[in-house]
């Protein structure tokens, strides 16, 4: 029996990555990304390791689901006869939908491989840090594509993940018009972490309009007050 080590990327500076998932990225003989899109995949090869990445499945997949199902699955098989070492960017525990399904079917009888689930910074906590947020005060996390299942009286912040791109961000805002005014001010959160971090603060209606939007966006609605 094999085993699955799920280890975090962090949320965009090498620096953020915990110690002890860099320790087994470097050693792993079998490392796998979910993406090698990420900030902080530069300082693996600056330091001579060795990956493969999930990235040409985003080709081919009909759909997130599909796409994080094959990916699952793929990791699941592989892990019968070896030891693989899965990082994804950020935080293994927060927004990673294969990690969830790696975890179910591990429990599952005869699934034929061991997972461990390593702690790691997700962007939450830079955004706590950057905005000044208590997230003990409220915070919910929602997935773009999940917005549809925020209650209409919601009382909590909100991050937003996944805004990739315009089409997410014009979905999202019209999902979100449904709860708050369309003169809300969010806050637009671009390449947070990075170097060209960029905390804007518009109103609602203007989230689709920005010209920079990417895979490293995401959205805070404050609480309503």
């Amino acid at each position: 029996m094999g085993k699955i080590t799920v280890v975090g990327l962090g949320p965009g500076r090498a620096g953020l990555i915990t110690r002890e998932a860099w320790e087994l990225m470097e050693k792993a003989d079998d490392l796998r990304l979910r993406t090698g899109i990420h900030p902080t995949v530069s300082a693996l090869d600056d330091a001579g390791v060795k990956y493969t990445t999930y990235d040409h499945m985003y080709e081919t997949a009909g759909s997130f689901a599909e796409l994080y199902d094959s990916i699952a699955k793929n990791l699941a098989d592989d892990a019968k006869d070896k030891d693989i070492v899965y990082a994804v960017p950020g935080s293994p525990l927060v927004a990673e939908q294969t990690v969830v399904l790696l975890r179910d079917m591990s429990r599952r009888p005869g699934a034929g491989f061991k997972l461990t689930i390593l702690p790691g910074m997700s962007f939450a906590e830079v955004l706590y840090t950057e905005l000044g947020i208590d997230p003990l005060g409220g915070v919910a996390i929602l997935d773009a594509e999940d917005i549809e299942s925020l209650p209409p009286d919601n009382k909590l912040g909100l991050v937003v993940t996944q805004v990739y791109d315009t089409r997410t961000a014009s979905d999202a805002k019209l999902s979100l018009m449904d709860i708050y005014p369309e003169d809300y001010e969010v806050i637009f959160v671009y390449h947070l972490g990075m170097s060209d971090e960029d905390l804007r603060h518009i109103p609602l209606y203007e989230l689709d309009r920005q010209k920079d939007i990417d895979h490293l966006t995401s959205v805070f609605v404050p609480i309503r007050k």
